[in-house]
């Protein structure tokens, strides 16, 4: 990580070199991307988003995470109310902040890159506690967050035109540092 710098991220600047890194990480076509990226700008407007990002020397953009504090009323939220509410853990949905997207670069996993990020940019929040969904299998993201203390809210989550269930996880802040 030596060469690698996490600070502050015009995102709506560089959202294209951002869904880039996630199309990489996350197997995203072009279609995809293009409506990723209407939802990112979209975000960017909601009162308390921010975002980090993680670059080279070079100022090549190789990681990054944004979210906000969590609104009922989002599209997100809406979709995983019923499944918290039906293991009586709906609360989770107030006061908190929502990790909205996390990706880093595969040549540049695993050198703690999404553990810098995730842990900045929830440090940095007034919430008692942060949220985010995660495809519900076992995988080098959920041991992450598994490791900073999120815990499993509800499982099995359907998105619609996702092919995968989620896992929606929680976690008291500030996240766990090993």
């Amino acid at each position: 990580m030596d060469d690698v710098a996490v600070g502050p991220l015009d995102l709506a600047a560089r959202v294209d070199d951002a869904l880039a890194v996630q199309a990489l990480a996350f197997g995203l076509s072009d279609e995809e991307i293009a409506v990723r990226r209407h939802i990112v700008l979209r975000h960017l407007g909601c009162p308390g988003a921010r975002a980090l990002g993680a670059t080279t020397p070079d100022g090549r953009l190789v990681g990054f995470v944004y979210g906000m504090p969590n609104d009922r009323a989002h599209w997100w939220s809406t979709v995983v109310e019923p499944y918290l509410r039906s293991e009586r853990l709906d609360h989770w949905l107030d006061d908190s902040f929502t990790i909205t997207e996390l990706h880093v670069h595969p040549g540049y996993q695993h050198r703690g890159l999404g553990r810098a990020l995730i842990t900045r940019i929830t440090d940095e929040a007034a919430e008692p506690r942060s949220i985010l969904s995660a495809i519900d299998t076992e995988s080098p993201a959920r041991r992450l967050y598994r490791s900073l203390g999120y815990q499993d809210l509800a499982r099995r989550v359907l998105f619609p035109s996702a092919p995968t269930p989620y896992a929606v996880m929680g976690a008291p802040l500030p996240l766990r540092r090993l």
